[in-house]
């Protein structure tokens, strides 16, 4: 393009004021927004040759608001200040004093990456401070009567040429600088473009051509306008890009941050799981050692009788067999009990609608038997619909049951009642089952749910210790929870919340 309008720079054309006008306009305005951009970036990584650069930018807009305001027949008829020769003047000292930043720029794009120290707001205001101080300098020379005519009114004087070849070799020198200034980054690339547009610029409306409002002239303010323009659009584009990989980043770090919270959800689970876990296992290690130290020691001593009397009488031998015998099932019946609070630890839950009357009627007929069905007083309400697994929940209320029948089975009038109500929470069922058997010392209450504690001795009350410590562990494999309240010799009252 500039090959093919060379020819022609100096082909008069029709003035146009509102064409100055407007590429006045537009080319403060780039170059002010450009300079927002360039210090914004500066605040991030705070180098000084992006500092340079912004104020490269904020003098230009400064120098083409002036240009505007001197040129004649634009505001004022001689322009709003200075004389006939402080346009062109503006604009070489305009043209020739921007590729000097630019220099700068090269300079200390080559030093350390960041400023250190100092407050960013300050290094801008710096800036911004030296770029009104220059452009001011070069508008009060530009205003004076000190330098030479290069305008004779619209037209070329012959002095202007030296003038013009002098502003034209500013932006190639800094072009030269930038060049060897390798490796280049992309804004580097962009500032080269500018800096040859610039030239061409220069050539077109001060070397080549002949007058105002000539080919030259015009197609050398597009020109500028076109160099003002390019690193707009490549910051703006720039800016585009990383904002989509900041949005991009901060969308992989939510969802990293909700697995995170997923897994520490679960971890927590699980913690508190093996937490339970292991209190049941010292729990059931020390009953255990206990409990099954009672039928060995049985087995052993009545062992060493039968071996220290061989001529003893059978019915003597009988009796000691028949508590050898004794011993053997007890520790049978608590290996088993064990193994199945183990399975209950390991099993997994087929979820399924289960209707509780069902269950209830099932454990019901499975714990009663005899005298038990005659002479208990059963106060069965309407109970709701859960979600879980059918058999884990029969051997739960079997466990219930079986605890409520032996417990209220000294009693005169035996009452067990099964009722269901709110739990205070959406989507959760209350069961609650009490009875008016012997009860227990609230005191004792921690110990209900633990495996092989027993608040009565094996005399007393027969079982392992292990029924409601089964409960416990189904009932929270559920998600739900247990509780017990009692009352010496008034009974006990159990408390079962399910979804």
């Amino acid at each position: 393009m500039f090959v093919f309008l060379a020819p022609f720079a100096k082909v008069p054309l029709r003035e146009s004021v509102g064409f100055l006008a407007a590429y006045q306009s537009a080319f403060a305005a780039f170059d002010l927004i450009t300079a927002v951009l360039l210090f914004a970036q500066y605040r991030i990584l705070r180098s000084r040759a992006l500092l340079l650069l912004a104020a490269a930018y904020v003098f230009s807009a400064l120098m083409s608001t002036a240009h505007a305001m001197s040129f004649p027949g634009l505001f004022a008829a001689a322009g709003v200040f200075g004389g006939p020769q402080t346009t062109a003047w503006l604009y070489f000292l305009w043209h020739a004093t921007f590729p000097l930043f630019i220099v700068g720029y090269t300079l200390y794009k080559d030093r350390a990456a960041r400023s250190a120290n100092g407050n960013a707001r300050t290094g801008i205001l710096c800036a911004i401070g030296a770029a009104i101080t220059i452009a001011a300098v070069a508008i009060l020379i530009a205003s004076g009567d000190m330098l030479p005519e290069v305008m004779l009114g619209n037209s070329d004087h012959h002095s202007k040429l030296v003038v013009a070849i002098i502003a034209w070799l500013s932006p190639l020198g800094a072009l030269w600088q930038l060049w060897r200034a390798r490796p280049h980054t992309v804004l580097d690339l962009w500032v080269m473009v500018v800096l040859c547009v610039w030239t061409a610029d220069i050539a077109l409306a001060a070397l080549l051509n002949g007058a105002r409002f000539d080919v030259g002239w015009y197609a050398g303010r597009v020109y500028g306008l076109l160099a003002s323009g390019f690193v707009l659009a490549v910051l703006l584009v720039e800016n585009s890009v990383l904002y989509a990989r900041l949005a991009e980043k901060h969308a992989q770090l939510e969802e990293t941050s909700r697995q995170r919270s997923a897994y520490a959800e679960a971890l927590g689970e699980a913690l508190d799981d093996l937490e339970a876990a292991n209190g049941d296992l010292r729990a059931f290690v020390a009953s255990l050692a206990h409990d099954l130290q009672q039928p060995i020691t049985t087995i052993i001593s009545f062992a060493q009788v039968l071996k220290g009397q061989p001529g003893a009488a059978p019915e003597a031998n009988a009796r000691h067999l028949a508590r050898i015998v004794s011993a053997g099932q007890w520790a049978q019946r608590m290996i088993k009990a064990l193994l199945e609070f183990a399975r209950l630890g390991q099993a997994p839950l087929h979820k399924e609608p289960v209707d509780l009357n069902d269950i209830v009627a099932e454990a019901k007929a499975r714990v009663c038997g005899g005298d038990d069905e005659v002479r208990i007083e059963w106060r069965i309400g309407p109970l709701p619909t859960v979600e879980g697994d059918r058999i884990l929940l029969l051997l739960a209320f079997v466990n219930m049951l079986s605890n409520a029948v032996k417990y209220t089975r000294s009693r005169e009038r035996p009452m067990i009642s099964i009722r269901s109500g709110p739990a205070g929470a959406p989507g959760r069922s209350m069961i609650e089952i009490a009875d008016n058997g012997v009860g227990f010392d609230m005191a004792q209450a921690s110990r209900l749910f633990k495996p092989f504690e027993r608040l009565h001795s094996a005399d007393e009350y027969e079982g392992t210790g292990m029924g409601l410590a089964n409960v416990r562990r189904i009932v929270e494999k559920h998600g739900g929870r247990i509780t017990a309240q009692g009352h010496v010799g008034h009974g006990a009252v159990f408390t079962i919340v399910l979804h």
